[in-house]
């Protein structure tokens, strides 16, 4: 990946950009250009609202992704951003958290033969789990993105790990939780690494986001494999104009 400028940035610098012009580009929602037709020149892209919050940008430092974007949004409408702590002038910054991303660098990966895929019909339990354990936005449909994994104690999902972006080459492990009555009995890691197993088996390699101020989870990532890769900022911008877009 280049900058217009064609400065040379690694695929992990922007990885929502790579999942939605990628293996994630059915998700892909664009605006079209003037002029244009439907918009395969468009260079801003966002998951649908009940997939993903995150939009993305081919390069920040582009006005013409920021006006893609507006034209994707509509005036006064907002967009989550991952790596873009300062927007445009006209652009206000609605809400903003630090965050690091870890990479893969000497994990153990194995299956879990206690694990069980989870699917559409699993997303109510997920939804309860995510809500009591809160690791990170999860949506109706975010189970679409990849393989997600779970397990069960007397028929009650009590942790749940999973896929979320993929960009070329890499697969992200997201949605890692625990239900606080279980905690302390290694299933997070369990299974993270039987996450990481399957992203391994098609040739990726896994990496992870998590809060700057989560040291607990940063802590035990770098425990099990993982290095510190970045601190990228998550920033939620609101476009100018004063028609907000059903977005969220």
């Amino acid at each position: 990946m280049t900058t217009n400028a064609g400065t040379a940035t690694h695929v992990l610098d922007n990885p929502a950009w790579a999942s939605l012009s990628g293996a994630h580009a059915a998700f892909a929602e664009r605006a079209a250009r003037p002029g244009a037709g439907p918009s395969p020149l468009s260079r801003a892209a966002r998951y649908p609202s009940d997939v993903s919050p995150f939009a993305a940008l081919a390069d920040p430092a582009d006005p013409d992704a920021w006006a893609d974007l507006r034209r994707l949004v509509g005036d006064g409408g907002t967009a989550a951003l991952a790596g873009v702590p300062t927007p445009p002038d006209g652009w206000e910054t609605v809400g903003s958290a630090a965050g690091v991303q870890l990479v893969d660098t000497s994990l153990r990966a194995e299956p879990a033969p206690e694990a069980v895929r989870l699917g559409p019909g699993d997303v109510p339990e997920i939804l309860g789990l995510i809500e009591l354990t809160k690791p990170g936005p999860f949506l109706p449909r975010t189970v679409e993105l990849g393989t997600y994994l779970g397990i069960r104690h007397r028929g009650r999902l009590i942790a749940m790990a999973g896929e979320r972006l993929r960009p070329p080459g890499w697969t992200e492990i997201s949605a890692v939780c625990t239900h606080p009555d279980h905690r302390g009995r290694g299933l997070a890691t369990r299974l993270v690494r039987a996450v990481a197993a399957g992203i391994r088996e098609r040739g990726d390699v896994p990496f992870l986001h998590t809060a700057a101020s989560n040291t607990t989870a940063i802590r035990l990532y770098e425990s099990i494999g993982f290095t510190l890769r970045r601190r990228p900022s998550f920033t939620a911008v609101r476009a100018p104009g004063n028609t907000a877009a059903n977005f969220s």
